[in-house]
């Protein structure tokens, strides 16, 4: 039995298949709205907000006025999150491996599940509603023991994405969890194994079979790499 409450799932490259559509949607947007931006910058900003992540490219590129940088900023954003849900209402949007027989175990035990992204609540709520995860969800989006999920927060819910904290602890106000030693943080980027940490989760682990690899991510402080989620119940049981 495992001793934690909850666990704080990333979504994209953790929970939900990633085959390249999120840096494939930051590319257009950035195509489509004159932001030179290459593939490794993007790659280096998986797991922070999307606004953000736009921001700092945009920055890069040599834009330094503060107002600029919100309009531009948004105005990628906006072609990013339209090219990203072209392709989620059309393509198939699938768990990762092993993702819904982890979810199963945690239930089975008790233990609460919350999904966090850099999405915005627009596009989290068309990926929950594709693979049907949104169900018994209520408004606040917390759900009950019969919820494939118990809890959803986004970057838009909070002050701060990641790295910060903000989601982690929004998860755990939603769900009455007041000690971060019981919770555990699942993520595949370095930005999630840094929130995890400032959160002072009890254990932080990250997946490599999403959008990094275990050498990408060993640098960062962690307590596990797992080849898949299908590893997390026994990485917690320890």
């Amino acid at each position: 039995m495992t001793p934690y409450r909850l666990v704080v799932f990333d979504m994209a490259g953790t929970t939900v298949h990633d085959d390249g559509a999120v840096e494939a949607a930051f590319l257009a947007g950035a195509a489509s709205t004159g932001l030179r931006a290459d593939r490794g910058a993007i790659h280096a900003r998986r797991g922070l907000s999307k606004t953000r992540v736009f921001r700092e490219l945009w920055a890069l590129d040599g834009v330094t006025d503060e107002d600029e940088l919100v309009r531009r900023a948004d105005a990628s954003h906006h072609a990013f999150k339209a090219a990203l849900e072209e392709w989620v209402e059309t393509r198939p949007v699938r768990p990762t491996d092993g993702c819904l027989d982890c979810f199963a175990r945690m239930r089975a035990e008790g233990v609460l599940i919350a999904l966090t992204t850099g999405f915005d609540r627009s596009l989290t709520g068309i990926i929950l509603r594709r693979l049907g995860w949104d169900r018994g969800l209520d408004d606040a989006r917390v759900g009950g023991s019969d919820s494939v999920i118990q809890a959803s927060v986004c970057s838009e819910d909070v002050a701060q994405g990641r790295p910060a904290p903000d989601m982690i602890r929004r998860a755990m106000a939603l769900l009455d969890v007041g000690d971060a030693e019981q919770v555990a943080k699942v993520g595949d980027t370095p930005a999630d194994l840094q929130a995890g940490q400032n959160a002072r989760c009890g254990r932080v682990f990250a997946v490599t079979n999403g959008s990094h690899t275990a050498a990408q991510l060993a640098d960062h402080p962690n307590d596990g790499l797992l080849a898949s989620l299908a590893d997390l119940p026994s990485a917690l049981g320890n």
